[in-house]
């Protein structure tokens, strides 16, 4: 069965969210609402659109030319099954690294058994609740007290290092797109 997925936002090639370009999928749904957030609209659960896992895992495996996949949000783990089975299908079918942003900390996420099983394929998960009193906006991560979390041997911390921090995607039909860590 197909798993419904809430998606705020997709960009089919980024290199400001994660080493390499990058298949980037924003989820929409956020409970944590961490003040001083850069993304509150991804917050409410009732906007964006729907997915499914398995059409989003199909789309970036047919990506030309990408290193990885990065979900982020809003909150993935707030829908820790389609993670998972994106997560399983990127997997299974395909060699792209997987780096998820999440505002749960290791800790909740070991604790908590779907979203332990959401972050099993990844490769890298960067945790924490963001803490704007700690701003860092670099290497994916928002502020210092969030955590690298290598999963696999595939990423370590200092792949992210030269991340650009900001990254403007014009698309076609001349719609502007700012990604990544901006200032």
């Amino acid at each position: 069965m197909a798993i419904s997925w809430r998606i705020h936002a997709v960009i089919p090639r980024s290199y400001a969210n994660g080493p390499g370009a990058r298949f980037v999928i924003w989820t929409q749904g956020c409970t944590l609402a961490c003040p001083g957030c850069f993304n509150p609209q991804t917050h409410a659960e009732d906007h964006g659109g729907t997915h499914t896992a398995e059409e989003l895992a199909d789309a970036a495996v047919n990506t030309d030319d990408i290193e990885g996949v990065t979900l982020t949000g809003g909150e993935p783990l707030e829908q820790p099954d389609a993670v998972s089975e994106f997560c399983q299908r990127i997997k299974t079918t395909s060699s792209l690294g997987i780096v998820i942003l999440t505002g749960f900390t290791r800790r909740e996420i070991t604790r908590d058994p779907a979203r332990a099983r959401a972050v099993q394929h990844a490769d890298m998960v960067i945790a924490g609740r963001y803490n704007a009193s700690r701003r860092l906006g670099s290497g994916l991560r928002g502020s210092d007290n969030k955590e690298y979390w290598a999963r696999t041997a595939r990423y370590q911390p200092r792949d992210f290092a030269t991340i650009p921090d900001v990254e403007l995607i014009i698309a076609s039909d001349g719609t502007l797109t700012v990604t990544g860590m901006p200032g």
